[in-house]
Formats: C-alpha cells, structure tokens, sequence
C-alpha cells in the first residue's frame, strides 16, 4: 500500500472534479467543488464515516471490494481504476471480463501494417476479437467463423482444421491450456471463466483431462510450426503484447521464420484479396 496520504489525495481530487449536476444533485450550499463525501459514500454503498476517514488517510487499507465500488461511484475510466488499487492495495485490480467488442480503429491500423506478420488480438478467455489479413490467410479465416467460435481453445479442441494444422498437436494442446490458466489467475477472472471451461470440458474430454492439471506458462515468444493448406509447413515467430489501458486484452503477432517465408504470406495474402 502506498502512504494513506497519496490515496486520499487522489479520492479527493476525483471528488472534487465531479459535476453535480451531472449526476442528478443541486448546487444549493455548496462550499467546494464537486460531489460532497456523503454523496460519494452513498453512491459507493459504504458508510459515510469510513469514506472520510480514507479521505483523511485513516482507517487503514481499504478491501478490493471497497475499492471497485469507490471506483464505479467517481466514475473513474480504467486507467484511473488501477492508479486507485495501486494506492490503496499496492498492486492493480483483477482484469475484468468484458464482452467480446472489438478494438478501437487505431489498434486495427497497427494490425494492417503488418502485412507480411499474422497478428490478432484476443480477450482474457481467448476470445479472438480482432486480426489482419495475413492472419486470416495463414492462421484461421476468422471471418468464416461465428464470433462463438472465434477461441482459440475451442478452435484447438474442437476444430479438426485447427488441430490438423499443428505438428505436435498434444505438446501444442498442454501448452496453450497452460498459458490460458495463467493468463486468468493472473488477471483474477478464474471465477468469470468458469463457465467458458465447463462447457469446453464438456465438449472435449481432452482439454478436461488437461484442465484438471496444475502446469501454468508463459506465452512470452516463441517458434511456431504450421502446416498450411496452401502454404504446406511454415515456420513463424510468435511474441504476446500487453494492449495500454485494456487489461482483458492481448496482441500476438506471428513474424515469418524467414525471408522466403515472408513473400510466401504476402503472394497468399494477395491471391485471397484478388479472389474476393
């Protein structure tokens, strides 16, 4: 936790910029600025007298919960969220699961100008949101597929094209369902993913099997191996990005294993732009 000091200058600061008007109240007897710590606490569902006391920096460490609900009642964006968990916990808040939506259309321009390096994005149940085109020709025309089915895990279970395409399809599967129950421990959604995980180990008995384990890994980067339907076995260099300010968000980008590899994904690239 950082000195109480710093967290209740903060709750004050975003206090104090809200508009009242704006959420509904007068501005009859107000002395200062913004909403009054009464109205933020009630807003918040806390007790007014625990509110002042963080304000005043006492009380000691908010809970998490505390924390979220502070968050929603000063309206406060996703950045700002996480600078209050740093200041109150000492470490930002869990990702939270949000509905496969997309990105922002300056996130899919830096996806197209990688025209020779698949890339995509995808959500914290791996959920394929966004992809370039080179990925569409090389790792699965997303586009063909129904946004459900645009996961990698289900892909990799359940799709006999996806399985097909991988040289160690076992080591691949061990792998991939290691890094996924990593990548949702770390981002504190192991609750929100529940679902998502009975209903894929339902479906396949593998994963299941696989899911009852305990490996955890690290995406980080790699070599990839592919046999492609057009392209026969090609070999890919694959790193993982953070996306700034979207915690429940993650770029992977394939860079082709070689020069020859790289005119190769273009030509492809091409001729699926010519065929329409």
């Amino acid at each position: 936790m950082a000195e109480p000091n710093a967290l209740a200058d903060y709750l004050k600061s975003c206090r104090t910029r809200l508009d009242p008007r704006a959420l509904g109240y007068t501005l009859e007897r107000r002395r200062t600025p913004g909403l009054r710590r009464e109205e933020v606490a009630l807003r918040a569902h806390i007790s007014p007298t625990w509110y002042t006391w963080l304000e005043q920096g006492r009380g000691g460490p908010p809970s998490a919960e505390v924390l979220e609900r502070i968050a929603q009642a000063l309206l406060l964006t996703e950045v700002e969220r996480a600078h209050l968990f740093l200041l109150g916990l000492g470490h930002p808040p869990g990702a939270r699961a949000r509905p496969p939506g997309g990105i922002t259309p300056r996130l899919q321009r830096v996806l197209d100008a990688m025209p020779d390096s698949p890339a995509m994005v995808r959500t914290m149940t791996w959920d394929v949101v966004a992809w370039n085109q080179a990925a569409a020709a090389v790792l699965t025309d997303y586009a063909a597929l129904a946004p459900s089915e645009r996961n990698v895990l289900r892909m990799m279970f359940l799709n006999p094209h996806t399985r097909a395409a991988q040289f160690d399809w076992p080591s691949v599967a061990r792998f991939v369902v290691a890094v996924f129950r990593a990548d949702v421990a770390r981002a504190g959604a192991t609750t929100a993913v529940q679902p998502f995980v009975e209903e894929l180990a339902a479906a396949s008995p593998e994963f299941a099997a696989l899911w009852r384990g305990s490996d955890v890994r690290e995406f980080g980067e790699g070599l990839k191996r592919l046999r492609h339907r057009e392209l026969g076995e090609i070999e890919l260099e694959y790193s993982a990005f953070a996306v700034d300010g979207r915690p429940d968000l993650a770029m992977v980008v394939y860079n082709p294993g070689s020069p020859a590899d790289a005119t190769r994904i273009r030509a492809l690239v091409a001729a699926r732009a010519r065929r329409g």
